[in-house]
C-alpha cells in the first residue's frame, strides 16, 4: 500500500461520511430556522422548543433516508472487500 493509496482511501471514507450526513444536517438546520423564526415572531424563549422539533425532524429523516444510507454504506464495504487483493499488492 502505497501513502497515495491510502490517502485516497481515507478521502472516499470522509466524502462518504459527509454525503450521508448531509440529510439529517440539513433537516435539523431547516428545523431550527422554522422554530426560531417561531420564536422571534411568537417571543417564546422556552429552550424545549428548539431541541424537540429537531430530535423529530432528523428522526423522521433517518426512517426515510436510512435504506438510501444502507445502500450507500454496503456498496462502499463491498467495493472494499472486492478489491482487497488489489490492496495487499
Amino acid at each position: 500500500m502505497t501513502p497515495e493509496f491510502v490517502v485516497e482511501f481515507a478521502k472516499q471514507a470522509i466524502i462518504l461520511t459527509i454525503y450521508l450526513s448531509m440529510p439529517m444536517l440539513g433537516l435539523g438546520l431547516a428545523a431550527g430556522l422554522v422554530v426560531s423564526v417561531f420564536q422571534a415572531v411568537t417571543s417564546i424563549q422556552e429552550m424545549t422548543l428548539t431541541f424537540v422539533p429537531k430530535i423529530i425532524a432528523v428522526f423522521l429523516g433517518l426512517l426515510f433516508f436510512a435504506p438510501w444510507m444502507l445502500d450507500q454504506i454496503t456498496v462502499f464495504t463491498h467495493r472494499i472487500f472486492v478489491n482487497i487483493p488489489m490492496y495487499i499488492k
